[in-house]
């Protein structure tokens, strides 16, 4: 039997077979079955889709299979693990921002491989003339945590990379007031990469440097609290950071100079 609440819900948000299978990332034939044969998804997609359509899971299906508790729905928020963070597809972190449509949040001590990255500064610029909150947190590298870092990672340069990415993100800070940098002092246990209700976690294990850990990618889905949990952190550690100033832009260019000679 077909599934013809699923393909009215289609229908109602204007989207396709293809559009509805790439935002949940299954193969457009499984997303087939489920609309003329009835075919029931596992519970994770259930929800995917239930969210990217934005209706109740229950008005697409009731096979009695509908997330009991909170844990479950916290399991289906993780769309994908990444046993390295250099093994996430490279182009992941634009595309994912790319849809970013109301948040644009970097919460990290250096993140060094965004701010060389001349498409990522190109993205943030365009996003911003949108209207897009655009909010990146680096750590203050004068800070305790930041030398911590470092030593943790087993090579006490952590300050040095926050300051090479605050000169190559000196032409944004300088001319476009309206993406939002500060500088946190806080004992951060992730970088957290956020585009509206989806996100990238990438955990700080110690004895190894972020590149060389895991990568959660979630996507927040409603009832789910795991999400929740991360975007919190980066208000939090927002609501506790100072604005960068050019003084500081300017400091970090005269020290790294000075290092130069």
């Amino acid at each position: 039997m077909s599934n013809e609440r699923l393909r009215s819900a289609l229908l109602a948000r204007g989207m396709t077979v293809q559009a509805l299978a790439e935002a949940i990332e299954v193969n457009p034939k499984t997303v087939e079955r489920w609309i003329t044969q009835g075919k029931v998804p596992y519970r994770r997609h259930q929800y995917a889709t239930a969210a990217v359509l934005k209706v109740d899971v229950t008005t697409l299906w009731e096979d009695g299979r509908s997330l009991d508790g909170a844990t479950d729905l916290t399991k289906a928020e993780i769309a994908t693990v990444y046993p390295r963070r250099h093994t996430v597809p490279s182009g992941l972190w634009r595309e994912m921002y790319g849809r970013a449509q109301r948040h644009l949040d970097v919460l990290v001590y250096s993140g060094l491989f965004l701010s060389e990255d001349p498409l990522f500064h190109d993205l943030v610029r365009a996003k911003v003339e949108a209207g897009v909150q655009v909010r990146i947190l680096l750590g203050d590298p004068d800070c305790a945590a930041v030398r911590q870092r470092g030593i943790d990672e087993g090579h006490r340069i952590m300050d040095g990379k926050i300051r090479n990415a605050l000169v190559l993100y000196r032409p944004l800070i300088r001319s476009h007031p309206d993406i939002s940098f500060r500088l946190h002092d806080s004992t951060l246990y992730n970088s957290i990469y956020r585009a509206d209700d989806e996100m990238l976690v990438n955990p700080h294990v110690y004895g190894i440097g972020a590149y060389m850990a895991p990568v959660f990618h979630l996507r927040r889905l409603p009832g789910g609290g795991l999400f929740d949990t991360y975007a919190n952190s980066i208000d939090h550690t927002w609501q506790h950071a100072r604005p960068v100033t050019e003084q500081d832009v300017a400091r970090t260019t005269g020290a790294m100079n000075h290092g130069t000679h």
